[in-house]
């Protein structure tokens, strides 16, 4: 089982975000058996029987073991995932594109690199994952708190500078067997988990 897994498929999409399958998906982080699931979610066990085929038959929960009792084979089935992504190729035709309007005071352009960066390691972590291979990539995530929207305009100025100036010393456009690699940072503020009366101020 992955700890996330992205779904590139429409209908693998539409699948799992019907409530009762995703209920069934979240259940589904350790095996259990349709009559297990029934018990927990409250539906009829052949009701669960029918939204697991359709889980299956997109790939979103995987046959552990069948057990036998008496005339009937219980099948015990697993998630493959923890948790699941749904890749913005999902929608095609409308997935956002962020070389439309380069802004970087933009939210809008943010959220369109967002989207990018799960189309894209989605498909690199779908290729890793067939290829079996170990996917090589890097993150940062922390939380700063500024005193004034010019201390935070001073941050962005030296966080770019920083950035470019790395990018500069190690980027080596004639390198024979070299990789491209993706560099994102952003800065946003941090969303709490009740808004309080402040969080909409403007820094």
């Amino acid at each position: 089982m992955f700890e996330v897994a992205v779904i590139e498929d429409p209908a693998a999409a539409e699948v799992s975000l019907d409530p009762v399958r995703a209920r069934l998906l979240a259940e589904l982080v350790e095996p259990a058996s349709a009559t297990m699931l029934a018990a927990k979610v409250g539906l009829p066990r052949q009701k669960v029987n029918y939204h697991l085929k359709a889980l299956e038959r997109h790939g979103l929960v995987e046959l552990v073991e069948e057990r036998r009792k008496g005339n009937v084979t219980e099948r015990v089935m697993r998630a493959t995932a923890e948790s699941f992504v749904i890749s913005p190729v999902v929608l095609a035709a409308v997935q956002p594109d962020p070389a439309r309007s380069p802004d970087q005071l933009s939210a809008r352009w943010l959220l369109a690199l967002s989207a990018q960066l799960v189309r894209d390691v989605g498909a690199l972590m779908t290729a890793a994952d067939e290829a079996r291979k170990r996917l090589a990539t890097f993150a940062i995530d922390g939380e700063v708190r500024f005193a004034s929207a010019a201390d935070r305009a001073a941050f962005a100025e030296e966080l770019a500078e920083a950035v470019t100036g790395l990018v500069a010393k190690y980027h080596d456009e004639t390198a024979e067997g070299g990789r491209d690699h993706r560099v994102i940072v952003a800065v946003h503020p941090s969303v709490a988990s009740k808004a309080a009366p402040n969080d909409a101020k403007d820094f």
